[in-house]
């Protein structure tokens, strides 16, 4: 057990870099929701009232971002179908 430390600002952290890295936007999403789950934590054990509301913010910008992740219109199929190779015929 760490002795005057909040473990989970470093998993929250941890999870904000894995969001900005993902390469889809379900991962993303999911990342910056368990990130918000881990400021939320570490606002809860936190013993300083202006270092507690900074991590309420920051669960609160993680929402807002996992939410942005989650609008961003996938990839049409027209474009799709124009990135795929012309079918080629079998020998006989």
């Amino acid at each position: 057990m760490s002795f005057g430390r909040n473990p989970h600002v470093a998993k929250a952290e941890a999870e904000e870099l894995k969001a900005r890295n993902a390469k889809d936007p379900r991962a993303s999403e999911l990342a910056w929701r368990e990130g918000a789950r881990q400021w939320d934590r570490a606002a809860e054990r936190e013993t300083d009232d202006k270092r507690r509301q900074q991590y309420e913010e920051k669960a609160v910008a993680a929402r807002a971002s996992a939410d942005e992740a989650r609008q961003v219109d996938p990839e049409p199929v027209a474009d799709l179908m124009a990135k795929l190779k012309p079918p080629t015929s079998l020998p006989n």
